[in-house]
């Protein structure tokens, strides 16, 4: 079983990918921003980081930049869940230390299968 961050604005959408990471049987934390994301992730250790790129307060790739710089995040997969699919965001993403990227919608058989391969 796995520590995962899931960070998004939308509490739907916090709840879909909660719901499909817990009924594999990994512990799940949800955050609505980047800010309190970083908070949680200063305070816990996540094995993964599931997190959207359009948020109000601190985005996804602001998200991504901060925690690369704490130390002890790293070397931990972060996944991009995200409706953003242009070649030039998800370059962005990965300039910031991005690990993969999901488009939205997604299966919960998609999400499960990157996450099996990221961990």
């Amino acid at each position: 079983m796995s520590k995962i961050l899931a960070v998004d604005d939308s509490k739907s959408m916090r709840q879909m990918v909660s719901m499909s990471l817990k009924s594999a049987g990994h512990d799940v934390t949800e955050a609505e921003d980047g800010v309190m994301a970083l908070d949680l992730a200063k305070q816990n250790q996540f094995d993964l980081i599931v997190t959207d790129i359009n948020m109000p307060n601190m985005n996804g790739i602001e998200l991504i930049t901060a925690l690369r710089a704490l130390p002890n995040y790293k070397f931990t997969p972060i996944l991009c869940l995200t409706t953003e699919s242009s070649g030039d965001m998800k370059t962005k993403g990965k300039e910031a230390g991005a690990t993969g990227w999901i488009v939205k919608p997604f299966s919960p058989e998609k999400l499960l299968s990157v996450i099996g391969r990221v961990l």
